[in-house]
């Protein structure tokens, strides 16, 4: 296990530079001033050259990659201050430090992640394996034909009818946005509660599919049948032998949904008019604000590789018959 850790973690890093590399030279080959760029239209020669300075970009482009990744491990000075490790870069945009801006955003993707998780979760596995233990009967025909139709949803054709519903024309709920977990879990709770629905509506659809799917299949192993053979009671080998089975495919889908949702959901954000990691993306993206842009994507692909580092782990506990090396 730990020699298994270490290989995936030393992979890791090397991947984490190589997307770095990758990202920071393509982002360079464009033909833009980013110092114009920051500085504006109307200005003047003399401020875009001191710009240039404190931003680094009048240094060799093999510098200025050394610099910032160099950055990420031990820190950088710029003109305004030093910028602590891990540090992504200064924005051309706004000045401000890049790891700053995403730990800004990052609090309230992380709710709309795990709201919706927790929902998508319980309601879809549950429907899952509730169809599955009722297979052919009309609850089975009730739950598979629900997950077909939410199946067919889609966050921005779903969250305007929401808000429109329950928001705009009823007035039963506020406006959705972001209020501190630790400021008031509450308020936090109900603020994000449409935004929760919506997407943990999406995905509900695709859980119970795949939980009833995958339990089925398990339900006809060998092993589920030997057991039933033996006299065990039905709900015991259900739990015990077929649920644990049929979480390996869906550890494995989970996996890339979440790391999906942390990088930041800006089709929700975007719907909802909420500033997370998503739409910060998308936000320098539009703006050229490279540092910021580069730190957005290393941060996504960080959460991707654990997450995969997670998901393999979470196998071995999953299925005893798998073992890291």
């Amino acid at each position: 296990m730990l020699q298994f850790l270490v290989r995936r973690l030393i992979g890791a890093v090397v991947i984490m530079f190589l997307i770095g590399a990758f990202t920071f030279f393509l982002f360079y080959t464009v033909p833009q001033d980013f110092a114009q760029l920051s500085c504006g239209k109307n200005c003047s020669p003399e401020n875009i050259a001191v710009i240039r300075e404190n931003l680094g970009l009048d240094k060799p482009i093999t510098t200025q990659f050394w610099e910032f990744m160099r950055g990420i491990v031990a820190g950088r000075d710029f003109a305004v201050g030093h910028c602590s490790a891990p540090c992504l870069g200064q924005s051309f945009d706004t000045g401000d430090f890049v790891w700053d801006s995403i730990m800004d955003r990052f609090p309230l993707t992380l709710s709309l992640t795990v709201g919706s998780l927790v929902i998508f979760l319980v309601i879809g596995l549950g429907s899952g394996m509730l169809a599955a233990w009722k297979r052919g009967t009309v609850v089975d025909k009730a739950v598979s034909g629900a997950s077909m139709v939410l199946s067919s949803f889609q966050i921005y054709f779903l969250g305007p009818i929401v808000l429109g519903i329950f928001v705009y024309s009823t007035g039963w709920m506020d406006n959705p946005k972001y209020v501190p977990f630790l400021e008031s879990p509450i308020d936090w709770a109900v603020a994000l509660l449409i935004p929760w629905a919506v997407m943990a509506t999406i995905f509900t659809a695709q859980y119970t599919r795949m939980s009833r799917s995958t339990m089925i299949e398990q339900l006809q192993e060998e092993h589920v049948r030997t057991a039933r053979a033996k006299g065990m009671p039905q709900r015991y080998v259900f739990f015990r032998y077929a649920w644990r089975g049929s979480l390996a495919p869906i550890v494995t889908i989970l996996g890339m949904d979440l790391s999906g949702l942390l990088a930041g959901g800006v089709v929700t954000e975007f719907t909802f008019d909420l500033a997370g990691i998503g739409r910060l993306a998308v936000d320098s993206s539009m703006s050229k604000d490279l540092p910021v842009t580069m730190g957005v994507m290393l941060f996504g692909a960080f959460f991707i590789l654990l997450l995969n580092i997670v998901v393999d782990l979470a196998y071995a506990y999953i299925d005893p018959r798998v073992r890291l090396a």
